[in-house]
């Protein structure tokens, strides 16, 4: 959400920085603009809209812009409608500022600013931000003591990229509870919200503190601590290169990581199986805890909530742990009943989602033992977690997560199997055998599931003209069903809605009739008969019946109008080829839609807000 990218050296900042800004579209945004120094100042060119409305700004109206030195920003728009004027970076007469996250006591700065006499242009409270600094700076003409001390008296989060009119060349910096980091590139330094915005020119980077700031010019760094005293951090490295972050001749970004989700697999589970058990080389996860928890608590929002239901699933029937899922932006607000010896568990993709860092703070405020699975190393989450398993899905780029989802849930199934044996509620030889399928059948057969994708195709020609649509099933099944929902909602507009199979009667029935779109999922053969009843009442009603089922089920076909069969692997672990065919459904309604399926409006890749 918001995307930051700044660069100062021996090239043409423009052309690096539009290319940046490409990058971060992912995160989502509604408006984008860029700050460069010239020879007469700082020159701004920003719009509403994507990037294209700001390099056309250029070619009409800058033709010849060039400099060595400047920021640039794309807007997801939170204080202030989508517009010219709100779009960030935000100017004053002696600075350019651009900003990832939420000023909370905007309006008590700006209600003082302005009996000061300060004017403001914008709604936004990154206008507010960029007037507080530039009031201090006024006062002493040092950029560092002003953005200290406006940081000092702002609450909320922020990550600032700033440079000043009187200091061409230079970029400053400061973040707190907003992902920003710094590159190092071989003709010059970069500042970013995320590593793809500067991959394609480097892949060593310093990640900021909160509190800290830094000064960029060229290739020089200096990074400060929160008394201003220079301090040494040290270099990071991303393992995966700038074509591992491009779409590699797929259409879209979506269907190119649906298709890398064996190989996420593979490098996700690899390595953590030893004797044929999970094993995480977590110290801290040792058998006294675990025999001592009597409950886990998974915390998460959106996709990696639904990863986390699966992770109930597995835990409560091979371990025998009761299990709590709670949306993250709930948790903390309900007075959460949290015992020392529960175990805390924070899923998220980004590791930066910011509702759920404020869950992880609670709960070891609380003394839980927390655990974060993410995937992205050094992230906010991971470093606040006493441990952290990273998910090695690469990046994801789409903001439908689809890959990133998958290898949660394999990380879940492991965790559940781990604890099941550690408790003695599978013996090794019944928690090796889930390993070696988890490894050794599960990417062949999400493979296998691929291969489906043009008959899953053919069946989307009649889902993509309805406007409302029901996913149902039962068990595990209901709870896939809620990321069926999600993710075809994001991507193709329709709305859609997931329920308990066995739940229509006591309602919802009332809005099946004739011609209305149902998805049921089937994967438990236990749960199969009583599915088929439910089926059979939705049909009976008039609906048109799409049934993602196991291979080995036979489904009557007088009671569905579509389906789609997909690999066998046990009870429990087709449900992950289950996901391959809904994620791919939902790519192909809405590409015959013609949606912006990579972007979908209003949303962003990693929230980092409230």
């Amino acid at each position: 959400m918001c995307g930051i990218i700044g660069f100062t050296g021996q090239e043409n900042a423009v052309p690096i920085l539009i290319e940046g800004l490409k990058n971060l579209e992912y995160r989502g945004y509604d408006s984008s603009g860029i700050s460069v120094f010239r020879d007469n100042g700082i020159t701004t060119v920003k719009a509403k809209g994507r990037i294209s409305e700001i390099e056309n700004k250029i070619a009409s109206n800058f033709s010849d812009l060039s400099s060595f030195c400047g920021i640039g920003h794309t807007r997801w728009a939170t204080h202030g409608e989508p517009s010219d004027v709100n779009s960030h970076p935000h100017t004053t007469e002696n600075l350019a500022l651009v900003h990832n996250g939420i000023i909370e006591n905007y309006i008590e700065i700006k209600e003082r600013l302005e009996a000061s006499g300060v004017c403001f242009v914008s709604q936004t409270d990154t206008e507010v931000a960029a007037r507080l600094i530039d009031s201090k700076y006024i006062q002493n003409k040092n950029p560092m003591k002003a953005i200290r001390e406006a940081i000092a008296e702002i609450e909320g989060s922020f990550a600032f990229g700033v440079i000043f009119k009187d200091f061409p060349g230079k970029i400053f910096t400061a973040k707190k509870d907003s992902p920003l980091l710094i590159a190092i590139g071989e003709n010059g330094s970069f500042i970013a919200s995320d590593i793809p915005a500067v991959l394609r020119h480097t892949n060593k980077f310093y990640r900021l503190d909160d509190f800290e700031t830094a000064i960029l010019c060229g290739n020089e760094i200096t990074v400060f601590d929160i008394n201003g005293n220079e301090i040494v951090k040290s270099v990071e490295t991303v393992d995966w290169s700038y074509d591992t972050a491009t779409k590699s001749g797929f259409p879209h970004f979506m269907l190119k990581e649906i298709h890398d989700e064996p190989d996420a697999v593979v490098k996700t589970v690899s390595g953590r199986i030893k004797d044929g058990i999970p094993d995480f080389g977590i110290p801290g996860l040792s058998t006294e805890r675990i025999e001592k928890c009597r409950t886990i608590h998974i915390v998460a929002c959106g996709t990696a909530m639904h990863a986390g239901l699966l992770g109930k699933y597995f835990i409560e029937k091979y371990a025998r742990i009761q299990v709590n899922v709670e949306v993250a932006s709930e948790f903390r607000y309900r007075n959460p009943i949290l015992n020392k010896d529960d175990i805390f568990i924070a899923l998220s993709q980004s590791g930066e989602t910011a509702d759920t860092l404020s869950a992880l703070r609670l709960a070891k405020e609380q003394g839980l033992y927390t655990i974060s699975i993410v995937n992205v190393a050094g992230s906010s989450i991971a470093r606040a977690s006493d441990s952290v398993i990273y998910t090695l899905a690469g990046p994801e780029i789409a903001v439908a997560s689809t890959k990133a989802y998958t290898v949660q849930v394999c990380i879940v199934y492991m965790l559940a199997v781990k604890l099941a044996y550690e408790k003695g509620t599978l013996s090794k030889e019944e928690a090796a055998e889930k390993s070696s399928q988890l490894i050794n059948i599960l990417p062949c057969k999400i493979k296998e599931t691929i291969e489906l994708s043009d008959k899953i195709k053919d069946s989307c020609t009649e889902l993509s003209k309805h406007e409302n649509l029901f996913f149902i099933g039962r068990g595990i099944d209901r709870y896939l069903s809620d990321e069926a929902s999600l993710k075809l909602k994001e991507i193709s507009y329709i709305h859609c809605e997931a329920y308990a199979a066995g739940e229509l009667k006591h309602g919802t029935i009332s809005l099946i009739t004739e011609g209305t779109s149902v998805v049921a999922l089937i994967t438990e053969k236990d749960l199969f008969a009583k599915t088929l009843s439910n089926i059979k009442e939705v049909k009976a009603r008039g609906a048109n019946v799409t049934v993602i089922c196991s291979e080995e089920l036979d489904v009557p076909s007088e009671i569905c109008d579509n389906i789609i069969k997909v690999p066998s692997i046990g009870n429990d672990l087709t449900c992950l080829a289950t996901t391959t065919a809904f994620q791919l459904l939902a790519y192909h309604v809405a590409d015959k839609r013609g949606c912006d399926i990579d972007k979908p409006r209003n949303l962003a890749k990693s929230v980092t807000v409230e």
